[in-house]
């Protein structure tokens, strides 16, 4: 009888982490904010974060990534930048992030928002070299989030000597 229950158990744990497999990993970080992993390979991890109205995703840092996209894709939100005064963030907008930037963003609307994070963990000589065609990401992104994209914020504008 040991052996059938222990073997059952086994079969049982395979099958729960086998359905786990086909599914985003769902984080939890925040009261009201839930986020999905999308994608996590060596090189590029990415999540899509929705916040309720109100929430807030509190200010925190990667330190495991090179640099970081945070792309607003519906709702309204309010976005803390390292120690630089909130500014406003809207759907259509890009913001980027070099590693350890700390940052957080809440919800300032009446409806659920949600952001998309993308996040590069290796740029260098272990990243997939199959990158696709830049007009057709581009043309993607603005299918995605409508027209009227803007991809230069304060942050990087600065870097180039560009003003906001």
């Amino acid at each position: 009888m040991g052996r059938v229950t222990t073997a059952a158990m086994f079969v049982f744990a395979v099958l729960s982490a086998a359905s786990s497999w086909a599914q985003p990993a769902a984080l939890a970080p925040d009261p009201g904010v839930s986020a999905t992993r999308l994608i996590n390979r060596a090189e590029i991890r990415i999540s899509r974060v929705v916040l309720q109205p109100g929430a807030v995703r509190s200010v925190h840092a990667h330190d495991d990534v090179e640099y970081h996209a945070w792309i607003p894709l519906e709702g309204t939100f309010e976005l803390s930048v390292g120690t630089d005064a909130p500014v406003p963030a809207l759907p259509g907008q890009a913001f980027f992030f070099e590693r350890g930037t700390m940052h957080g963003f809440r919800n300032v609307g009446d409806t659920e928002a949600a952001v998309m994070e993308v996040f590069v963990k290796d740029s260098g000589r272990n990243a997939s070299r199959d990158v696709p065609d830049p007009a057709a990401l581009l043309a993607s992104y603005a299918a995605l989030v409508g027209t009227g994209t803007t991809a230069n914020t304060a942050w990087d504008q600065r870097e180039r000597g560009d003003t906001p």
